[in-house]
């Protein structure tokens, strides 16, 4: 019970960290972002919310100013059952990218990061 309170306490820490020193977002056309945007729309991340893998991942994200879809692994059993069916394993950071008519499950932080990276930095 007690390491449970502790895990807890520590997690809405690190949300809290998160969110008090959360990077400015990267600024772009409005054209520009409309791309990005539509280019996220086939992007979802299964992540855990106090996770720090996960927030290392969308702290990228905000960086990078793309609003992918985030989904709850932890609290909303549909999203965990597909994150297990499809990507094979219950384990977050995950990111799923759908292309041509093909999905494609991501895992670890450092792999996202580099793939949102080099497709949406420049």
């Amino acid at each position: 019970m007690l390491l449970k309170a502790l895990r807890i306490g520590l997690g809405q820490l690190v949300v809290f960290a998160d969110w008090i020193s959360r990077p400015h977002k990267l600024k772009r056309s409005p054209e520009a972002q409309a791309e990005v945007e539509r280019a996220t729309a086939n992007l979802a991340l299964y992540q855990f919310h106090a996770c720090p893998f996960c927030v290392k991942v969308r702290r990228n994200m905000h960086r990078l100013n793309l609003p992918v879809q985030l989904r709850d692994a932890k609290n909303d059993a549909e999203h965990r059952q597909a994150l297990e069916q499809h990507g094979g394993r219950i384990k977050v950071p995950c990111l799923r990218i759908e292309e041509n008519g093909q999905s494609t499950w991501l895992y670890e932080s450092k792999a996202i990061i580099a793939y949102l990276d080099q497709r949406f930095a420049s």
